[in-house]
């Protein structure tokens, strides 16, 4: 183990077309790994990640596990091609439950079945066209907070991702987000941008998700985390099994706290970062988290080889 060293797993918005392809071609183990996952859902997920089409691989239950399994496949490989383990794990929104397979809370099959239900709970909880979600960049998060509050006019917006520091992604209803882009322009923000989503995560409106994902969560056999881990919604370790049961589902209408997430890691020792999982997000984000702290990517074959490489 590297004390040093944390692997961090992105949430929904990492996922595209081929992904992990050069490295399906080259290394069995992630088309095992995918195999597994579509053992467990009952349809063809490296299939729907190669071929698509865009449009099914973008619904929310189907993207959480293509994203889940990806994450895992990639962590499995890390440590088959000699990857040290790390001290600590975390992940953003979906990235979460990635972690809890490499924490070895869960296992492939439960987490897939587990986010593929969660993604129906959420879609569900608010139908299509009548959530939104945005991205405020360049505001103090208090600005984008005080803004939600003055745009609400009785309906459901709040600040729901501290992603970096200026970089807030807020959610709720679908016409008190965008009074509340204009809100945050009129504060000054550099840019207010819609985000391209069918679900407003982590608000108010998930709340019924949630309480109907709690009976999913409590059906599971789940182990206690063999890896320290980070969670969203406290931003601290969280060891006990309860309290990280509750937190997971608290996570669905609760805002994700990434940057204190980055300075807990960082507070720790923890300032090698590896994103474990499709895409490049987080470490764009890490970087402005906090001092210190680099982020290596896993998700080609050049970069798995140059991450290895690094740690030697």
């Amino acid at each position: 183990m590297s004390a040093s060293l944390a692997f961090v797993f992105p949430g929904q918005g990492s996922q595209s077309l081929r992904m992990l392809a050069d490295l399906g071609a080259q290394k069995p183990l992630v088309l095992d790994t995918f195999q597994q996952a579509s053992d467990a859902l009952g349809y063809d997920l490296w299939a729907l990640t190669q071929e698509g089409p865009a449009e099914s691989l973008n619904q929310t239950d189907k993207t959480q596990p293509a994203i889940l399994t990806a994450s895992v496949a990639l962590w499995r490989l890390w440590l088959a091609e000699g990857g040290a383990a790390p001290a600590f794990v975390a992940g953003h929104s979906l990235g979460e439950y990635s972690a809890l397979v490499a924490a070895g809370s869960l296992n492939l099959a439960d987490a897939v079945k587990l986010v593929e239900r969660r993604g129906q709970l959420m879609q569900e909880a608010v139908p299509a066209g009548q959530g939104g979600m945005a991205a405020i960049l360049g505001l103090e998060d208090a600005d984008v907070i005080a803004a939600c509050a003055e745009a609400a006019n009785g309906e459901v917006v709040s600040a729901v991702n501290f992603n970096s520091p200026g970089q807030v992604v807020i959610a709720g209803s679908k016409a008190a987000v965008e009074r509340a882009i204009e809100a945050c322009k009129a504060r000054g923000a550099k840019r207010a941008l819609p985000l391209p989503v069918s679900v407003p995560s982590h608000c108010a409106l998930m709340k019924p998700a949630a309480e109907r994902f709690a009976e999913s969560v409590q059906a599971i056999a789940w182990q206690a985390p063999q890896i320290p881990l980070v969670q969203n919604v406290s931003a601290q370790v969280v060891r006990d099994l309860e309290t990280l049961k509750r937190d997971l589902l608290a996570q669905l209408y609760m805002p994700v706290r990434w940057v204190e997430t980055i300075q807990c890691l960082a507070a720790q020792g923890a300032t090698r970062l590896v994103e474990c999982g499709p895409g490049t997000v987080l470490a764009g984000l890490n970087k402005r988290c906090a001092e210190g702290v680099s982020t290596a990517n896993i998700n080609t074959p050049e970069a798995i080889a140059a991450a290895l490489a690094a740690q030697a």
